[in-house]
């Protein structure tokens, strides 16, 4: 297939793009920059110049596609209704092209749009309360496609998408670690983060453009819930540093923003079963402790 993907140079982005190709797909990827047509072409792929604010720009890059991944999502976290508006209005125009051809189009969401508080599994509804319920919105744009003759469906990809290329929540952690030379968790730590491994992650996302059924809806999750207290207890051991366990006052002082001691506070287990058993989807690579253990997370990441 020819795959039309946004935010194919972005975190997850190069290992997905890498994925399609040696599959056999062709891979046409939106690129903003000079710099980010470069990695699209370093990886094999052809760039398209636009942004998701040039909605012509990418019905156009559907249009000429025999299917569209959308990964990107960006903005000011500051207007969420703005973030919502622009990443809803470029899924319609990206669907919009590929109406009653049965093509497929898969967007990416991430389980923290889940209730919290138990383990959650691809038939529950999310919630709007939620940490990400601000990703809701885009999911039902595209699952609209699904009664228009699209192949639509949704990734809910883990917080953590751990590897070489994160950029995210764990190394926030260890930089946070390094800076105040404790390694915290939040009350007991017994609060769980699903986790995935970006080739994994890969995996999943070729499987859902290749044979997802329309309106699918596949959590992107390899192990359903790690605690934070073991993350921490990883991180305070590759560092020689303590753990140390933080009141949620405590927590609030001490990472870098209120919004990042509720973020690793949060108990939000998902279940991957179900996505596992309709695509065949098996996940082998490394677990999150173990690239906190023997990646490069604590040599050069969190510096």
């Amino acid at each position: 297939m020819r795959i039309f993907v946004t935010g194919g140079s972005g975190q997850t982005g190069p290992a997905v793009v890498t994925e399609l190709i040696t599959a056999g797909h062709t891979v046409t990827g939106l690129a903003r920059s000079d710099a980010s047509a470069a990695r699209l072409e370093s990886l094999g792929a052809s760039p398209h110049r636009g942004s998701l604010d040039d909605l012509d720009s990418l019905r156009r890059g559907a249009e000429a596609a025999d299917g569209v991944l959308h990964m990107a999502y960006g903005g000011d976290f500051s207007d969420l209704d703005d973030m919502m508006r622009r990443d809803t209005n470029a899924i319609k125009a990206l669907g919009q092209p590929l109406e009653n051809s049965g093509k497929p189009l898969v967007i990416t969401s991430g389980t923290l749009v889940m209730p919290a508080g138990r383990e959650s599994t691809e038939q529950d509804e999310p919630d709007p309360a939620g940490l990400a319920g601000f990703r809701i919105a885009g999911e039902r744009a595209c699952l609209d496609f699904a009664d228009r003759g699209v192949r639509a469906s949704v990734v809910r990809l883990a917080p953590t998408v751990h590897g070489r290329e994160d950029h995210g929540f764990i190394p926030m952690l260890i930089a946070t670690a390094r800076k105040t030379g404790v390694s915290a968790y939040v009350a007991d730590g017994s609060n769980r983060w699903p986790a995935v491994h970006p080739l994994d992650a890969a995996a999943l996302f070729r499987l859902a453009l290749e044979k997802a059924p329309a309106g699918s809806v596949l959590h992107g999750v390899a192990e359903s819930g790690v605690t934070m207290k073991s993350v921490a207890e990883t991180i305070a051991r590759g560092l020689d540093l303590p753990p140390v366990s933080l009141t949620p006052d405590q927590a609030a002082g001490h990472y870098i923003s209120p919004f990042m001691a509720i973020a690793y506070a949060y108990d939000a287990p998902v279940s991957s079963a179900h996505t596992q058993e309709l695509l065949g989807w098996t996940p082998t690579h490394p677990t999150l402790l173990d690239d906190l253990e023997h990646g490069d997370y604590l040599t050069t990441q969190g510096m």
